[in-house]
């Protein structure tokens, strides 16, 4: 499939708008098929793709716009675009929706990665066609990137005495049972896999909170779709540490060489004073000797109080918006920017 192709070779990896996953979601939320695919060719090859959609509110302001489909599940928001054609593509997909934007008042691209040539390539076409490209927000969350071993790489991120502690917990909870550790990039028993994170996930505070992708219908068939096919297709890693055969915490990686994302992460609130979630996340620092992968993205909220202390460097992600039209249009724009970031430097959403 070239849409397949096209994600293998991307610039910027992301596996929320590979086909597996992005199929799955679409199915599961945009049942009446609103959503478009922005599709950028060069002859014969797939050079870009972005789902679309049309808003009509940005943040508290019915300001309709174009911005990339996303959902709550989706945790990057930069297109799939063949390395090496950064700039061909913005090219492309700025002057078709310059033609087609209609009441758009400009593009909005939210949970962007700032560091990344696919960033700094509309950035520069931006400034050289005059248009408007604002970063309206910006933060950062934790990324695991290093050369150091997973035992170097614990030893520089925490104290003595807090890996003393994590190896008297791990000590502990042994002491109870059979305590062992799975590690599997392969489809073997992913149905009973996929059942006892979502069972493990509800029961916990996600599901109090009715954030559990077992909590929706919807959430709980993208969660079993997409995995079922990142593991057929190789691009998922999943963790479990179970305690006489039962998972107290579970771990879910997808693989998009050369990175990887941290996609969800359970465990058994009954067993908190063992902290499961930590040890499995120290089993997790193997990554960093996986051949092929050299750096995951946690896809944590900012200053997330478990994972920022572990991993200790940072990915910034930003929103970006981008004028669209004519002379006019743009200038219109220019003023909303204007006062967005007058208002507030980090924006207004």
């Amino acid at each position: 499939m070239r849409w397949q192709a096209l994600a293998e070779t991307a610039s910027t990896p992301n596996p929320f708008f590979e086909p597996w996953y992005l199929l799955s979601a679409l199915h599961a939320f945009d049942p009446d098929g609103e959503a478009r695919l922005l599709v950028v060719e060069s002859g014969d090859t797939l050079i870009g793709l972005m789902p679309l959609a049309s808003v009509r509110r940005y943040g508290r302001w019915p300001l309709p716009h174009l911005a990339p489909w996303l959902h709550a599940n989706a945790f990057l928001g930069a297109p799939l675009v063949r390395a090496g054609y950064e700039t061909a593509f913005w090219a492309a997909a700025l002057a078709l929706l310059d033609r087609t934007a209609r009441s758009a008042l400009f593009l909005h691209l939210p949970a962007m990665p700032l560091d990344h040539r696919l960033t700094t390539a509309l950035n520069e076409l931006a400034a050289m066609q005059g248009r408007t490209a604002a970063l309206v927000m910006r933060e950062e969350r934790a990324l695991l990137h290093s050369a150091l071993s997973p035992d170097a790489y614990l030893e520089a991120a925490l104290t003595g005495k807090k890996r003393k502690e994590l190896r008297r917990q791990h000590a502990r909870l042994a002491e109870l049972g059979d305590l062992t550790f799975e590690r599997r990039d392969d489809a073997y028993g992913i149905t009973t896999w996929i059942e006892d994170f979502l069972v493990l996930e509800r029961a916990g505070w996600k599901g109090r909170a009715g954030s559990a992708m077992a909590c929706a219908p919807e959430t709980a068939a993208l969660f079993r779709n997409a995995l079922m096919q990142a593991a057929r297709l190789g691009k998922l890693e999943r963790l479990t540490l179970a305690l006489d055969g039962r998972p107290i915490a579970m771990l879910a990686n997808f693989l998009t060489p050369p990175g990887s994302f941290s996609f969800k992460t359970a465990f058994d609130e009954s067993w908190a004073r063992f902290s499961p979630g930590v040890l499995l996340q120290r089993e997790n620092l193997a990554l960093l000797l996986r051949d092929g992968i050299a750096w995951c993205d946690s896809c944590a909220a900012p200053d997330h109080p478990m994972i920022d202390s572990l991993w200790t460097e940072r990915r910034a992600i930003g929103r970006i918006s981008v004028g669209l039209g004519g002379s006019v249009r743009q200038a219109l724009f220019n003023q909303m920017v204007a006062r967005e970031l007058g208002r507030n430097p980090t924006g207004i959403v």
